[in-house]
């Protein structure tokens, strides 16, 4: 009979997958400030120099970490109308940003300009060439677009409710009276209804740029 205390248990074996999945863990659960090589090792129980074996600089391995977040992104099927597939991508979009809170302040600010980065932008901006907008137009619009996803994700992961706040906040009992149409809805801006806030701007956000569309192409 074999005694649990001579067992020896082989540690996984790293790989740059691996390395990145770790990396990308650790900065979701204690943000950016906290990655490193050496914590990266410490999270694996290696030395910090091993991981230059699969990433020569902290840039490499930010790179990699992005590559897995946007692989999580599921394309919706080219066969569907452009703005359903449009919503579709930004409810991809926020689904990964609300998987990777940590992380995501770089990917909002990321250059895609990686082989992969720039497949995904290409495949959007496909998407807004198939309203059969003119070039200029499509441009804006994708902006448009960016600009929502991004601003409405970093408010969601790190933003309003996590910020700083005043050094002498208004008292709530004053702020009833004095501030009353911000107290009527500030009960709908909790956690609970940001998913139906972000349905209904995405809907009315391309609901526009379908009227437009339709009233260019007319």
């Amino acid at each position: 009979m074999i005694r649990e205390s001579n067992i020896k248990l082989k540690k996984p074996q790293l790989s740059a997958s691996r390395v990145a999945a770790a990396a990308l863990a650790l900065a979701d659960a204690k943000g950016l400030d906290a990655l490193s090589f050496r914590s990266v090792g410490k999270t694996l129980s290696c030395e910090a120099m091993s991981l230059y074996h699969y990433f020569p600089s902290k840039a490499h391995l930010l790179d990699a970490m992005v590559d897995i977040c946007i692989s999580e992104l599921k394309w919706p099927d080219a066969s569907l109308p452009w703005p359903k597939r449009l919503k579709l991508l930004g409810m991809e979009y926020r689904a990964m940003a609300l998987r990777h809170p940590g992380f995501f302040p770089f990917i909002a600010v990321y250059r895609m300009n990686s082989r992969s980065g720039l497949t995904i932008l290409n495949g959007i901006l496909e998407v807004f060439a198939a309203s059969g907008l003119e070039v200029e137009r499509r441009a804006r619009h994708f902006r448009v677009f960016g600009y929502y996803l991004v601003g409405a994700c970093l408010d969601e992961t790190i933003g309003y409710v996590k910020g700083p706040s005043s050094a002498d906040p208004v008292p709530m009992e004053d702020a009833q009276v004095l501030f009353p149409a911000i107290m009527a809805v500030g009960r709908f801006f909790g956690s609970e209804h940001h998913a139906r806030t972000f349905e209904l701007g995405l809907n009315i956000l391309i609901d526009e740029m379908e009227q437009e569309v339709n009233s260019i192409l007319r």
